[in-house]
């Protein structure tokens, strides 16, 4: 199959373009190819390039091929959104299988947005078993058989009659559609002239395509079912996945209407249900950060009337986000839901920074229409440069190439939206609000409750703040070795942290593979899969299960399937104690190996390697295989020293018994038998190919012939078998009706024994040849212990390729599928991070027209959040993640608002004739309020990621914790930090950039200690304070 199919195949579909990645699997009458093409390949492009590829291979495919190439097209990523069975205990599996296929799976294909429904079972099919000896004794051999079969059935159409006023179409009903038929089909006569019926020489019944596919399905309080059929509902691309599981969950009275009282129609599993559940999860996640941020605000501001402000602003800034992502045609999924539920800590942001300079104003004297007027001239450009600066953070993540960009535009894109969305709605509606709902403020009024208390509170905070600034800007030289500690701190935390890529979460889903010994016979495999059932059933975690053992296809036939499904959460352990709980438990089975893993709530598979065997992968390949294969054994070897893999295991299985069938040439040309005529006889003998295919209306069935079971049990077995000479005798069929239909006019003396002209041999031999990309490959699948993380096996895993590559140079090794996402990652992050920085100063520059400035927006917030986030993540256990990573870029954009809020500020102040330190006190003491408000309003969005509510929230939880330790750090070193910054890097404005007329600032420089201006904000009387 590799030579004569794989590689003529893979030769054409190389020269498609846009191919990334072409891996096959050949097995003992099998090839599956795998194409993976590049992100901007149109799939119905490549399916067209496809079929051409095929047809130019045709012509170099061996002409005895059963059926023609056919592909189908898949999304890796997208699981079926829906799973389904049938249960019968009285009909068989053909049977159940035809109602599956005829009354479920073509009505619920029909239903909006289905795509396909896949139907995991076996079709129905007649077996006929033929018996060597029988048919030697008649001088008939397994070919003779075949032809006899193939003229005793045929449909066809035979033309028609046309009469002077009407025509008659003929239907000629040849074909045989049922097992008894067969059995009274005359193949042959004997010497005497008795006829030779079928069922004289062989057994045939009523069976199944492929007996040695064993299934069981089991759910916790119901009878095992004798029979079982699971379809698996796929949605089309764009279809909403909860609408088509509803569908299909609706159809299901109809459905069971139409089924008979003795097929059983049940529910396995809804993987809609955790995007319901998400959806439930921003609800909650919204009402509480709603409910804090609202809280945040009374408790600064004092009164309930200005909590309506942001009440109206989030909702308000929400709908404008959802209405852009449906003009841009975004889909409700996971990533856009995290999306929103991230941008509920920020999107009141800029209507607090508004909302408090107008307070403060009116505090000072002014009346709320004058101060709402005020605070749009002087605040919006602070607000336009935390919005803009903010939005643009997440622009390196929407250009992001590969499967991580398009995987995450729609959640970078929608988090741009939320943010202009709230920048908009502060610069136009919060003003208006502000004027016509905040109570006066000046002098004399009456302040609320809250107000006085709070009020009081804060205002000693503030003046405690002042002390201690004036304390650290005299001994500024502090601030170089906190910012020291702190760049330390980021080499440790990324050196030192646990890295993955994706938490997998709790679906509640384990899916897996038990793996036996080499040339493991069916019916070993039936006893291996009741023993797993049994550690299954007794596992108190597990509410239902589908086991499949003895497969052929890519899969091989000593590997079994599982599909696990669990209880509720509230009825079990965290998923990854039960996937080692069941690994360990289904390993004990003596004989067998288990590899177990949760399938992730996200994944990210490319689809060019299998996953059953484990989560990651890493393939070799070269163009010498004995090079490859020695490679191979070699690294396994070296693997297992490492003790954080829960399992590793290749798919090159080398010690599959194999038995070699050799052609005595001589002795085959004195008897007259050619080489073509056992192949012939081998191949119709064992191979299970179907001689005759039968056309129902809705379905067609295969007739197989193969020899009987008690001929293919050992290697002896093919001493029965005869071949028959090319001279001698003939052997003619014809179809005659319900007469004969053969005829032999030779003896047994026309046939050859096999083993007169064969000798046969055990040897071993691989179970399967794979290609990478043309070349001989072999892919190492492994699975990670709960606390080893991908980071450390990575590396472990190229420090030994290294050392065996040095042996074997032609060999060429790469990670595969979400291991290759995470290398990619990995590479990429520090380049994304710097980029979202880079961008961040190009706009903040731009805006404050200087080259220093956004520097001491950045820097002194940057640097402490990041190693903040950083050290919650090590306090708390947790992995640096792709979670933590969006947490980090998050961090990026909102911890640089409190420098925007203290710089914009400063620079009003030097242009109004201030000093350089008193306008950066001022500017401190002034906008700590609103830092401190916009901070916990931050910090309250990111308290229900943190703390773990909702479903699946053990694998967002490092999300919220990067956000508030970053931000609790920040807070504390950005407060005292940022003010020296400012004060350097204005000095060095002065004295070194200014002199140079290209890096001028357009800033003034005061010195002096001037009287205060007319724009400047006189104290409050003390009365009013």
């Amino acid at each position: 199959m590799a030579n004569n199919i794989a590689t003529p195949l893979e030769k054409q579909f190389l020269q498609i373009p846009g191919l990334d990645i072409i891996t096959s699997n050949s097995t003992q009458g099998n090839t599956q190819f795998t194409l993976q093409f590049v992100l901007s390949k149109s799939i119905v492009d490549a399916a067209t390039d496809v079929q051409a590829a095929i047809q130019r291979a045709t012509g170099k495919l061996p002409l005895d091929l059963p059926s023609p190439p056919t592909f189908t097209k898949t999304n890796p990523n997208d699981q079926a959104v829906y799973l389904l069975g049938l249960i019968s205990d009285t009909l068989t599996d053909g049977d159940l299988y035809k109602y599956a296929n005829t009354a479920v799976a073509q009505r619920i294909a029909i239903l909006p947005g289905v795509s396909q429904v896949n139907i995991y079972g076996v079709q129905s099919a007649i077996r006929i078993k033929a018996d060597p000896a029988g048919l030697a004794s008649r001088g008939l051999t397994m070919d003779d058989l075949a032809s006899a079969i193939k003229a005793g059935t045929v449909y066809s159409g035979a033309g028609q009659f046309d009469g002077p006023h009407r025509t008659f179409v003929l239907l000629p009903n040849g074909q045989i559609d049922q097992a008894e038929g067969y059995r009274n089909l005359i193949v042959a006569r004997n010497q005497d002239g008795s006829p030779v019926y079928l069922r004289d020489v062989a057994e045939v019944r009523d069976s199944v395509q492929d007996e040695r596919i064993s299934r069981s399905f089991w759910m916790r309080g119901f009878n095992p079912p004798g029979s079982v059929v699971v379809l698996a509902v796929s949605r089309q691309a764009g279809a909403n996945a909860v609408e088509v599981a509803n569908s299909v969950k609706a159809l299901f009275p109809q459905l069971r209407a139409s089924l008979p009282g003795s097929i059983g129609l049940i529910p396995v599993f809804d993987r809609s249900q955790s995007i319901v559940d998400s959806v439930h999860d921003v609800q909650w996640t919204l009402m509480i950060a709603f409910v804090l941020v609202v809280m945040v605000i009374y408790v600064f501001l004092g009164r309930a009337t200005d909590t309506l402000i942001p009440a109206v602003a989030l909702p308000l800034s929400l709908l404008l986000t959802a209405t852009a992502m449906y003009m841009l045609n975004f889909s409700i999924n996971n990533l856009t839901l995290m999306a929103l539920t991230l941008a509920i800590g920020f999107l009141v942001d800029d209507a607090i920074v508004f909302l408090e300079n107008v307070v403060r104003r009116a505090e000072h004297g002014e009346s709320i229409l004058k101060a709402a007027y005020n605070s749009a001239g002087e605040i919006s450009f602070t607000i336009l440069s935390m919005t803009l600066s903010l939005a643009a953070v997440f622009i390196p993540l929407v250009f992001l190439p590969g499967l991580l960009g398009r995987i995450f535009q729609e959640f970078s894109i929608t988090i741009i939206v939320a943010i202009l969305a709230s920048g908009l709605v502060s610069l136009t509606l919060t003003p208006l609000m502000c004027a016509r709902i905040l109570g006066e403020r000046r002098a004399g009024h009456k302040r609320a409750w809250m107000e006085r208390h709070t009020g009081d509170f804060i205002k000693r905070v503030i003046a405690a703040y002042g002390r201690l600034l004036d304390k650290f800007l005299d001994r500024a030289w502090l601030t170089v070795p906190i910012l020291l500690a702190c760049i330390l701190g980021l080499w440790f935390f990324f050196t030192h942290l646990p890295f993955t890529l994706l938490p997998p979460g709790d679906s509640g889903f384990i899916r897996g593979v038990f793996i036996a010994q080499e040339g493991s016979s069916p019916t070993q495999m039936r006893a291996y899969q009741q023993e797993v059932n049994q550690k299954l059933k007794d596992d108190p975690n597990v509410g239902q299960f589908f086991t499949l053992a003895g497969l052929g296809s890519r899969t091989s036939s000593q590997q079994g399937l599982i599909f696990c499904f669990l209880k509720p959460r509230n009825q079990r352990p965290p998923m990854d104690q039960c996937v080692l709980q069941l690994q360990k438990s289904i390993s004990s089975v003596p004989g067998i190996a288990a590899v177990l893993q949760p399938n992730p709530v996200l994944q990210i598979n490319v689809g060019a390697t299998q996953q059953t065997q484990g989560q990651y992968a890493y393939t070799l390949n070269g163009i010498v295989p004995d090079d490859v294969y020695a490679a191979a054994d070699q690294l396994m070897a070296r693997l297992k020293g490492f003790k954080g893999f829960a399992s590793v295991r290749s798919d090159y299985y080398n010690k599959t018994p194999n038995l070699t069938v050799d052609m005595d040439r001589q002795r085959a040309a004195v008897y007259g038998v050619s080489t073509s005529a056992v192949q012939s006889l081998l191949r119709t003998a064992y191979s299970q190919n179907y001689v005759y295919l039968i056309k129902e209306p809705e379905d067609q069935y295969q007739v197989i012939l193969e020899v009987k079971d008690s001929e293919r049990e050992h290697p002896s077995d093919l001493n029965d078998l005869y071949v028959r000479k090319n001279t001698g005798g003939s052997f003619s069929a014809s179809g005659a009706g319900g007469g004969t239909i053969a005829t032999t006019t030779g003896t047994a003396s026309n046939l050859v024994p096999l083993r007169a002209v064969t000798t046969t041999k055990q040897v071993v031999g691989p179970l399967a040849v794979n290609h990478f990309n043309q070349f001989t490959s072999v892919t190492i699948n492994f699975n990670l212990l709960p606390n080893v993380v991908i980071g450390d096996a990575t590396k472990f895993i190229e420090d030994s390729f290294a050392q065996v590559k040095q042996q074997f140079p032609t060999v060429q090794a790469t990670f595969q599928g979400e291991a290759l996402v995470f290398r990619q990652l990995f590479h990429s992050l520090p380049l994304l991070l710097l980029s979202a920085i880079f961008v961040m100063y190009v706009i903040l520059g731009i805006l404050y027209e200087s080259y220093v400035h956004p520097i001491t927006v950045l820097f002194p917030a940057i640097v402490p959040a990041v190693v903040g986030g950083l050290f919650t993540l090590w306090a708390f256990g947790s992995v640096l993640s792709l979670y933590s990573v969006i947490g980090l870029f998050l961090l990026l954009g909102i911890v640089k608002k409190n420098g925007i809020l203290v710089v914009d500020f400063a620079l009003k102040r030097i242009d109004e004739g201030l000093g350089l330190r008193e306008a950066i006190h001022e500017a401190s003491l002034e906008r700590f309020r609103p830092i401190m408000m916009t901070t916990f309003a931050a910090l309250m969005g990111a308290v229900p990621l943190a703390l773990g509510f909702g479903h699946d929230a053990s694998a967002r939880r490092p999300l919220g914790l990067v956000i508030v330790g970053g931000l609790i750090f920040s807070q504390m070193v950005t407060l005292f930090v940022t003010p020296v910054i400012y004060l350097w890097l204005e000095w060095f404005q002065e004295h070194v950039l200014d002199k140079v007329p290209f890096l001028r600032s357009a800033h003034m420089h005061h010195d002096g200690e001037p009287a205060r201006g007319d724009g400047e904000i006189q104290p409050a009387p003390a009365a009013a304070r």
